[in-house]
């Protein structure tokens, strides 16, 4: 009977610190003098920005960081953050956004709310985007110095951060997570602000970058940072910090990785997915009387590094054989021809097998190959199979010292190597 007390007494006691943690929680709220409503309206900036973009500014800022509209399309907005050292700087850059693909006109809302709701309205109300912190307990809005948008709760937990969330950026001392919405997504064009087909993302065992084509039913992996680790990982973080207390040259950092040492203070850095695919880190160098962003890092590069610029997918377009950075051969059934922009695998009209052939290709690599095992050991014509029987299929690679196959659902960019082993078949038409 004391025991059945007990239980009861503790079950109770659960309940009353459950019920009044849920109503602490529901009873904190934003001070209306903490609430805000913008609205995108008004003259457009004078100053230059990145992608050619004409820009408003709302009033929220924490130096070197702006939060603001841009469009690069008339009436399409976007809501982003700025970076921007000083005003004679030759280009402000765009380092966050929260509505990418999902623009607002003139006259759209950014809302903060006693609720804790940090809302994005276009002009007839619609929501584009929001942080979905409704009555969670959000006290308060911040802009920090470091570029980080976060609501916070009573005690200063962030209940949500915009380092949580990036697009194709990641500022000094940002992350991204196994596991989470935190991978980089690289922008379509200077003019087109939607996904475009470029991921990093981190994996378990790897820190990975995916190409994902319109023909291919999944991304395909062009690069890992971490191939065959060992351990387990968790997140990564761009990192700038002094290489010495003399502070001489600063060590920029990808997890583990020491990837560049600017001989200048780097603080102001910040690492960015390419629209091609390619990882660059820029910093503000504050030595000249302009001031400029500095490439100081690029993982493809022309430079002496570990991967050269064949090793990015559209590097050559929609076909081509590239070779020390340069594309330098158009392969076709009559061999391999000048290389030029017009240069596209002759199109199938049909996945009848007598409706199209392959031709071969010695001495090269397809860009998937070098970091994705393929499948095997297979015996060629096993291979040839597998690209026959899948109409989306555009050609197969092929290792003859190592009998792995490789099924290609894009051609694009081909790398030439010494070793005639490699060959590679590519679909044409019969007719």
């Amino acid at each position: 009977m004391a025991s059945s007390s007990s239980f009861t007494m503790s079950f109770l006691s659960f309940f009353f610190f459950f019920s009044s943690l849920v109503f602490s929680i529901a009873k904190a709220s934003v001070p209306p003098s903490e609430t805000f409503k913008l609205v995108n309206q008004g003259e457009f900036g004078p100053y230059i920005n990145e992608y050619d973009a004409d820009y408003r500014l709302l009033g929220i800022f924490n130096s070197p960081f702006s939060l603001g509209f841009y469009n690069t399309t008339p009436n399409a907005f976007t809501l982003s953050l700025r970076m921007a050292i000083q005003r004679t700087e030759p280009l402000y850059r765009w380092v966050w956004e929260a509505n990418r693909g999902k623009p607002v006109r003139e006259n759209a809302t950014l809302t903060f709310g006693t609720d804790g709701n940090l809302v994005l309205a276009d002009a007839d109300g619609t929501i584009a985007w929001q942080t979905n912190t409704a009555n969670k307990g959000v006290v308060g809005f911040k802009l920090l110095s470091n570029g980080n948008m976060v609501l916070r709760d009573s005690k200063g937990n962030f209940i949500w951060q915009s380092f949580d969330y990036p697009t194709d950026t990641l500022l000094v001392g940002q992350s991204l997570k196994v596991g989470g919405v935190t991978k980089l997504v690289s922008r379509k064009s200077m003019t087109e602000n939607v996904d475009g087909p470029y991921s990093l993302v981190l994996e378990p065992k790897q820190l990975a970058m995916y190409y994902k084509s319109n023909n291919s039913p999944r991304p395909v992996l062009y690069y890992t940072f971490v191939q065959g680790a060992n351990s387990q990982i968790n997140h990564t973080e761009f990192n700038s910090a002094p290489e010495t207390d003399e502070g001489f040259a600063y060590e920029l950092t990808l997890s583990n990785f020491i990837l560049a040492r600017p001989k200048y203070n780097a603080t102001a850095s910040f690492l960015r997915l390419g629209m091609n695919g390619n990882i660059e880190f820029y910093t503000y160098y504050d030595k000249v009387s302009w001031g400029a962003w500095e490439r100081t890092y690029s993982l493809f590069s022309r430079d002496f590094n570990r991967e050269t610029e064949c090793q990015l997918p559209e590097r050559c377009g929609k076909f081509g054989v590239c070779d020390d950075n340069q594309c330098v051969a158009c392969p076709s059934e009559k061999g391999l021809l000048g290389w030029s922009k017009s240069c596209e695998p002759k199109k199938l009209t049909s996945c009848g097998v007598k409706d199209f052939h392959y031709y071969k290709v010695e001495g090269i690599d397809h860009y998937m190959s070098k970091y994705n095992r393929g499948s095997g050991p297979v015996k060629v014509d096993d291979c040839a199979k597998k690209c026959t029987s899948d109409c989306k299929c555009m050609g197969y690679f092929y290792n003859q010292d190592t009998s792995r196959c490789w099924i290609a659902y894009d051609l694009m960019t081909l790398t030439k190597v010494s070793n005639s082993t490699h060959v590679g078949f590519i679909k044409a038409p019969n007719k």
